[in-house]
Formats: structure tokens, sequence, C-alpha cells
């Protein structure tokens, strides 16, 4: 199932949502260039996500207190969490989170406003992250993707047009069909299709995104993205329900 468009009326346009897609999809194709080279996994594991790296600069830094293991944990921490998000290990996994940041981003962009809108993508993401770090500290594979800052929009969007509706395709062997569906059809979908994100992986040494423990962590962006939409909603839809 592939959604398209929702029925919500906006009357602006969410600039923030589109620089997002824009931003993500530049540094997929700088990706491409680095797997041509031979380059993709050092780069991914410097700058994704390795929660085993993170783990021991962590228990260095309680267990010795110590100052510069501080420091280098905030650094690695913030730069890893902060980009890991805009990257991505297949065409597969990129193509389905911009699909829905596309879809479903726009609507709750306009009732946040545009910084409201990134603080919420950038937090979601990050804290999923974090997430992926806790459930599996001994991950030695580099975590990476714009699935829990998704998951967070999806949450808020959720959360606020419960009734909507989604125009959508079907497809069907060489055979598209127009549907429209309600919106919480793709709560549950949302997870179901990332079982297909292995498709079209890049050839990275080791692998890329273990699927159970980045899957699972996706629920935290879920929760907070409905966590948070509340206090941060500049306007409040007529459907909401918070």
């Amino acid at each position: 199932m592939i959604p398209i468009a929702d029925n919500i009326i906006t009357r602006s346009r969410s600039i923030v949502n589109y620089l997002l897609i824009g931003f993500t999809i530049a540094l997929f194709l700088w990706e491409l260039k680095l797997e041509a080279a031979g380059n993709i996994s050092d780069f991914l594991l410097s700058w994704g996500v390795v929660p085993q790296q993170l783990s021991a600069v962590a228990a260095e830094a309680i267990g010795q207190r110590n100052p510069a293991a501080w420091f280098v944990l905030l650094f690695m921490s913030a730069r890893s969490l902060l980009l890991a998000m805009f990257l991505h290990g297949s065409f597969s996994q990129i193509l389905g989170n911009l699909l829905f940041l596309w879809v479903f981003g726009k609507s709750v962009g306009e009732i946040l406003g545009g910084g409201r809108f990134l603080l919420l993508y950038l937090l979601c993401g990050a804290l999923t992250g974090i997430a992926q770090i806790l459930l599996s500290p001994a991950t030695a594979v580099p975590v990476v993707g714009a699935n829990g800052a998704v998951a967070g929009i999806l949450g808020a969007y959720f959360l606020s047009f419960p009734k909507a509706k989604i125009d959508s395709i079907l497809p069907l062997a060489i055979v598209y069909i127009p549907i429209e569906l309600p919106a919480l059809f793709y709560l549950p979908w949302w997870f179901a299709q990332q079982a297909f994100y292995g498709i079209g992986q890049l050839e990275v040494a080791g692998g890329v995104n273990p699927g159970g423990m980045a899957y699972w962590a996706q629920f935290v962006g879920l929760a907070l993205g409905a966590c948070l939409v509340p206090v941060m909603a500049k306007r409040k839809p007529s459907t909401a329900i918070y």
C-alpha cells in the first residue's frame, strides 16, 4: 500500500518538511558516491549510531569519572544521533521514510510551525537512537535512518488528525488501483512495511541496521510524537484527541 496524500487542507507549505527531505536525499547521494568508491562502511561506522562504541565511552566516563571521556561521549553522541537520522542503509528504507514524511509531515508542520516541527523531528530521531543504544549496547553494527523521527511525526499526526483519509495506491502486479484509506490504517502498516527495508541495501561490510533492535526502538519515537504534540502545537485541529 502506497500513501500519496491526505485530505487535510493546509493553508501554507511546510518548507521545513521539504528541506528535511532534500537534505536527506543529498546525503544519500553522497552515500552512493562513497559506496562506489568502497568507503561507505567506514563512513557509516564513523557517522552512524554504533551502540558498542558509545556504550564503551559511556562506561569509561561513568566508571572512571574522566572529564575527557565525558567530553568525547557528549561530542560523539550528539554527532552520531543527529546525523544518523539523515543517513540510510538501503533504497527501500529512504524511499519508505521520505514517502511517509512527505504525506504526513505537511499537516503536522502546519499545526506546529517550522521551528517546532524541526525540533520534534530531531528530538524523536535522537531519543529513538538513545533507545536503540540502551536496548542493545553491544551491537557493533551502525544504525542509521529517519525511522524514529518519522515515527514521531506519525504519532503527532494520528493524535491530531485521527479521522483523516489518505489517498493511496494499491499495486497489483502491473495494475495500480487508487483507493482512499483511513489514516489509522497506516499506523500498523508503517511497522509492517519496514520488513522490506533490506531491499536495495548498500554494500556495507558487516551489515547495517540490525532488524529487531532498530524496529522495536521506533515505538519510542511514535510515543514521543504523540506525547509532545499537545504541548507543542500552535493550533489545535478540531479533530485532535488531546
